[in-house]
Parts: C-alpha cells; structure tokens; sequence
C-alpha cells in the first residue's frame, strides 16, 4: 500500500496511543511482576537474589533484540515485525506461569525481551514517518503516555498478587500484549519498503548500517549527549529512593509522594514540549532543556555539598527531571531526523546505549559511597555538564561550517 494513502487514512489520534501501548510493553515487564519477587522466591524455592536477577536477564535480551531488530526494521516490514514482536510477547508471557523451576523462568524471561524488542523497535520510525519534522513533538506525546505504564504498573501487580498469585501478573501481560497485537493488526499502516525508495539501501549488511550511523558526524553529538542525559535518569532511578529514605530518612508514604512529584515534572515537561517544539524546533527547545538542567545539576550539587535541608534537594530535583525529559525527547528526534533512512538502526543504537550506560549508575553510586546524597549529585551534575560540552561543541561545528560557506 502506498505511503500518502496510509498517512490519509491514519488517525495521528489513534496512532499515537497504538504506539505508546506498543511502546509500554516493556516497562509494564518490568516493573508489574516486581511486588510479587518475594513469592515467586518462595515458590520456584529459590533466593530472591536469583529472581532480581530476572530483571537483568530482561535487560540484556531488550539489549540485544535491539541490536539484532533494529536494522532489520530499516529493511523489512514495520507491520510484520510489530507482530511478530507482539506474538512472541503474548506467547512467552502465557508460558511463564507455568515453569517449575528459576531457570526456566529466567530463560523464558529472556526470550520474553528479546522478542518484544522487535515490536518496540520499530515505534520511533513510525513516529518519524507520520510526524517529519515535528517528530519531538510525537515523541513527547507518546512519552506522556508511555509514562503512566510504570506509573501503574506495581500497583497492578500488587492487585493482582491479592487476588490470586504471582502467575496472574503474566497472564494481565499476555492479555494486554494479545489486545495491542489485535489493535495493531487492524490500524498500524505499512510504511513503503525501502526496496521502493532507494534500491541499494536495502542490500546494506548489518554492519554497514551501524556503519552508517556511528559515523555520522551531524548527529554523534546528539547521540552522545542522549546517552549521558539517560546516565543522568538512571542515576535518579538507581539513587533517588537512598537520598530520600535513608540521608533525609523520609518515610514510605512522603518518599511516594515526592516520587510522584518528579513523575509530574516529566509528564509536564512532555506537555510543554509538545506545545512549543513546532513554533521553537528541537535544537531550541534542548538549548533550553541544558540550560534549565545545569541550573538545577549545579544548585543540587552545592546544596548537597554544604549539606542543606530537603527542601532544596526537592526544589532541584523536580526541574532536572523536566530538562531531562525535553533534552531526551529533543535529541532523539534530531538523530532520527539526521538518520531517516535508518530509523530502526538509530533506535537501536539509541536504546542499546541507553540501558547500557544505565546498567553503570548502580555500580558508580556504590563505588563513591560515603552515606551522603552527594555521590548522587556528583553524578548527575557530571552527566549534564558532558551534555552541554556536547551541544556548545555542536554550535562551534555550526558556526565553523557556516564561515567555510561564507567564505566560499
């Protein structure tokens, strides 16, 4: 089916919440099956260091159904990978209740990843394709979306884990995959095979595409600069319940709230961009993300390093988490943008160096302990001052192209 004719078709309103459903698959595995680690301990009799290790095991088959998928959506069939993404999903989740034992809900966990990553890959470059220009503006209104998956995503498990056991968790998986996969079955549009568009293109090997995408020089410093603004996410998620609980020794509830709090500051961040991105463009708007976000990295760094009250940490962090999300948003959407014609690749490069740079915040935090927030704050303000080196080294790449022109 030809391209216009699908994008006259499709409801931008309808496909939005698609991708966001297909996108939050994954954080809904992740995050929905975590109150119910205790039982599943008890009742594969094992320690529950082995079932937390479920949750790395989930990581690294994301990681690499990436690596193996994301090329393969520049050449193939968006539709037919969301489906088979969508398929293997319903069918590992469906299979999990069922194990006797920890390694078999390991390796079925693993599988579960691996195979929705081919799903997932491809949401960007829909994105991209239907949005153009505007795609920060699509991305954010998926985000927003998105957002509440992990948002709900425990409480459902903990609802679930009340009414009957942990098993149920997976079968509310494999029926909200089985529901998105019959959604996008009747309204996910084919996009042009590439084959139609540029011939060679579609002959590029694996390697040659990844080539294509780490040497690009107009989008590696965005690319950089999305992989340490996610180091600085990450460092919020691995730290942000130590700084709250244990330094200010806040309780659950307070700890909750504040959660939320940041939560908001997110979602809101994504509404504003999405407001403003089309009027100001991206590289405005993740001007502006960097600079609210030095700000705040700089003033939490320095309450911290005179030991300040929890006021100030609060104040600090509910702005850096906002820039993060319009200076996370805005890059990708330059990258994509940039690389087009390698959507699935660059989503791939994108996601694969994300929750690899992550998978490092645990590690980092721990090795500078010393019982204080400031480990957290040094660590988040290092990750944002790379990114702004990144994007005034980019503005002096700018300005250099633009005199050479000049003087030609």
């Amino acid at each position: 089916m030809n391209v216009d004719m699908n994008k006259n078709r499709v409801s931008l309103k309808l496909l939005l919440p698609l991708l966001a459903s297909i996108f939050a698959v994954s954080p809904l595995a992740v995050d929905m099956y975590l109150p119910a680690m205790p039982t599943l301990a008890e009742q594969l009799n094992t320690s529950i260091v082995m079932v937390q290790n479920s949750l790395s095991i989930y990581l690294l088959g994301y990681a690499l159904g990436l690596i193996l998928f994301g090329p393969m959506a520049d050449k193939y069939s968006r539709r037919y990978l969301a489906l088979f993404g969508l398929c293997g999903f319903v069918i590992t989740s469906s299979l999990l209740p069922l194990v006797d034992n920890i390694e078999q809900f390991l390796g079925l966990r693993f599988f579960q990843a691996f195979l929705s990553s081919a799903a997932i890959v491809i949401v960007p470059g829909a994105i991209r394709e239907y949005y153009g220009k505007d795609t920060a503006k699509g991305l954010s209104y998926v985000s927003m979306i998105m957002m509440l998956a992990p948002m709900i995503a425990p409480s459902i498990g903990s609802a679930l884990l009340l009414v009957h056991n942990w098993q149920l968790i997976f079968y509310f998986l494999a029926a909200y995959s089985l529901i998105v996969l019959l959604l996008v079955v009747k309204y996910l549009p084919e996009k042009r095979p590439v084959q139609q568009v540029m011939p060679q293109k579609s002959e590029l090997s694996f390697a040659e595409r990844y080539k294509i995408v780490f040497s690009n020089q107009a989008a590696r410093l965005d690319l950089i600069s999305s992989t340490m603004i996610s180091l600085a996410f990450f460092t919020y998620i691995t730290g942000i319940s130590f700084v709250y609980l244990k330094v200010f020794s806040l309780d659950e509830f307070t700890f909750s709230l504040l959660f939320a709090l940041n939560v908001l500051a997110s979602i809101t961040a994504h509404f504003a961009n999405t407001r403003f991105v089309v009027r100001k463009g991206s590289r405005s708007m993740l001007w502006f993300g960097v600079t609210l976000a030095f700000i705040s990295v700089t003033s939490l760094l320095l309450f911290n390093f005179f030991s300040l009250g929890l006021i100030f940490t609060v104040l600090a962090i509910f702005p850096i988490m906002g820039s993060i999300s319009i200076i996370a948003v805005n890059t990708d959407a330059l990258i994509l943008t940039e690389l087009s014609e390698h959507s699935g690749t660059t989503t791939a490069v994108i996601g694969t160096l994300r929750w690899g740079i992550g998978a490092l915040a645990g590690p980092i935090l721990a090795y500078f302990y010393d019982g204080s927030a400031l480990p957290f704050a040094s660590l988040m303000f290092f990750s944002v001052s790379v990114v702004l080196c990144c994007q005034l080294l980019h503005r002096k790449r700018l300005k250099i192209i633009q005199n050479n022109k000049v003087i030609i």
